[in-house]
């Protein structure tokens, strides 16, 4: 009897882009209920909202998925994700070999565009408006405040 291949641990590569997205979402709401909210997947997504978190009685967060493998540039259109104060993107990065990094954004940080977050309109072109990120190191130091962890706290204290 041969012995069955070897999957090496968090090897993303095997992935296709539905699967990375799929998997994106299952641990942005692992990471979530772990830090202790009520996690919520509408039945239909429709309206560019992945989930919808708790985060206090009568106070929802609207998120939207967003899984990236490497450091390149990726957008999501500003038709699908308005900037409310109550939407979010929860960036889930892929590095190869390594559980994914997690990252909580406030749509409001498109407000001030900088070497991270890309306001792109194409007045003009056949490209729709988009709202993008140029991931890169050097723009790493720019999405540390970020990370999921600290934004939920950020967020629930400001509702308590």
């Amino acid at each position: 009897m041969s012995e069955a291949p070897r999957v090496e641990m968090f090897d993303w590569s095997t992935l296709n882009k539905a699967q990375l997205g799929r998997y994106g979402e299952y641990v942005v709401k692992m990471e979530l209920a772990r830090l202790g909210c009520d996690v919520y997947v509408p039945e239909v997504d429709d309206k560019g909202i992945d989930l919808l978190v708790r985060l206090a009685p009568g106070r929802y967060a609207e998120v939207q998925v967003k899984s990236v493998r490497g450091m390149f540039y990726t957008y999501m259109r500003k038709s699908a994700v308005p900037l409310d104060p109550s939407r979010f993107l929860a960036l889930t990065l892929f590095g190869q070999g390594r559980w994914p990094d997690v990252f909580l954004i406030p749509m409001s940080a498109w407000l001030r565009p900088n070497a991270l977050f890309v306001d792109r309109d194409y007045e003009g072109r056949k490209s729709a408006p988009e709202w993008g990120l140029n991931l890169s190191a050097k723009a790493m130091p720019l999405l540390e405040p970020y990370r999921l962890a600290v934004q939920l706290e950020r967020l629930v204290s400001e509702v308590g």
